[in-house]
């Protein structure tokens, strides 16, 4: 086990380049499956998660091979086994897009139900209303068994614009019998990504980046080389950092296309930047001041399903408002245990009212003290990262494996940035 060690107050200055996305790395991955031709995914970040996807991907019969730090072969010629083990699913929550694929290709799976992050119910009812609808029969007996004889292209329209049912819903959509129309679909740039390496396979998918996708089921894939698109949540925090250390940060291929709705949330705190072709420069010394609604009426920040302002980045949002100048209200419409760390902000300094599960009225700007601190879960745990290395003092943040699950090669890639930080075994 290893904790951080970091003395704060001092801005950060420098270039940073994203990691690629772990939300598209892993349905991407799991997607390798749907063909026994050769997959070479690059860009590919370096993380626990993604570690346990390929753990479970040679336990099916994968071949993987890791041809650099961030590029990985996978030819799965034959999937020997169609149960996911216990221990494995248990590690992630993205153990359930195995459903998909392997429904398409053998026509079942059995998967103990998935663990991830303790931030609130995640249900798993979208991914059963989409796969039941192609033709799938599910039990449940302790774990989840789906099997299916055929599966058959229908119109579904999803009850919830849920991420990773969307994934499943494609995977197995694109070698059904017939024409998928998947309504409310969520669009996130990593299903995007998702899409586009399904359609370098063969796939026919129309409509990437809507919430109406068109699937044209095809009789077989066939290999591809694709490049995992910048983690945008790592970009989104990485602004919210440069800004709060009142530092000078460019971040190259940052695809400053996704910010749009962050540009809009970050401003309500008078956060900004500049964008140069496909990069992000945030300038130094920044006026943090909120800026009020029409009225003078204290602004909302709330996230919602894309192009809404990403869940993910709430944690950030937050901890920013705790340094700058007005009231705001931070809204986390969608995980009922996500806001649950500001406790840890308060001892901090932070001026945080928790008025319940979802909502925060944050006052500032507050003068953090370094505290000794647990990262809960991935976000959250990056939050508490960025308010340690705004704070006065020295604090240590134990659990990291919860924030290495998320963000590759962390510590190193802040120390090119002046960030006084340490990786440290524990005893």
């Amino acid at each position: 086990m290893y904790k951080y060690v970091i003395d704060g107050c001092f801005p950060i200055k420098g270039k940073i380049r994203p990691s690629g996305n772990k939300n598209a790395a892993l349905p991407c991955l799991a997607a390798t499956l749907l063909t026994d031709k050769h997959v070479i995914l690059k860009n590919v970040p370096d993380l626990e998660d993604v570690k346990v996807m390929i753990h479970i991907l040679k336990d099916l019969g994968s071949q993987v091979e890791k041809i650099s730090r961030n590029e990985y072969r996978i030819t799965t010629s034959d999937i020997i086994k169609d149960e996911i083990s216990f221990e494995q699913a248990r590690k992630i929550r993205a153990s359930i897009l195995f459903a998909g694929p392997l429904l398409a290709r053998i026509g079942r799976v059995v998967l103990p139900p998935p663990g991830g992050d303790i931030i609130g119910r995640r249900r798993l009812d979208t991914h059963f209303l989409a796969l039941t609808e192609l033709g799938a029969r599910i039990t449940v007996d302790g774990q989840y068994i789906f099997q299916a004889n055929k599966l058959v292209g229908q119109d579904i329209f999803l009850d919830e614009a849920s991420v990773t049912a969307t994934e499943n819903a494609i995977m197995a959509a694109v070698l059904a019998q017939g024409t998928t129309i998947l309504q409310n679909a969520a669009s996130e740039p990593h299903i995007q990504d998702l899409c586009h390496m399904l359609c370098s396979m063969g796939a026919r998918i129309t409509g990437i980046g809507s919430n109406i996708l068109t699937i044209k089921g095809v009789s077989e894939l066939s290999g591809t080389e694709f490049t995992i698109g910048p983690d945008y949540m790592e970009v989104g925090s990485f602004i919210g950092l440069a800004a709060i250390t009142r530092g000078e940060l460019e971040i190259e291929d940052a695809a400053p296309q996704y910010q749009r709705m962050t540009r809009i949330a970050y401003g309500k705190l008078g956060v900004s930047w500049e964008n140069d072709g496909n990069n992000i420069k945030i300038h130094p010394g920044q006026d943090l001041k909120v800026i009020p609604d029409f009225g003078g009426m204290i602004p909302k920040i709330d996230d919602a399903p894309w192009p809404g302002f990403p869940p993910d980045l709430t944690s950030i949002a937050l901890v920013i408002a705790t340094q700058v100048d007005g009231t705001v209200l931070v809204h986390e419409k969608m995980f009922e245990s996500r806001m649950f760390f500001v406790d840890k902000l308060i001892s901090m300094g932070a001026k945080i009212v928790l008025c319940d599960p979802h909502r925060a009225v944050v006052a500032g700007p507050s003068r953090l003290k370094a505290q000794d601190l647990v990262s809960p879960d991935v976000r959250a745990g990056m939050a508490l990262l960025l308010a340690a290395l705004c704070a006065e003092g020295k604090s240590t943040i134990r659990n990291v494996y919860q924030i290495e699950r998320g963000y590759d090669n962390v510590v190193p890639r802040l120390k090119t940035l002046g960030a006084r930080i340490e990786r440290v075994k524990e005893n």
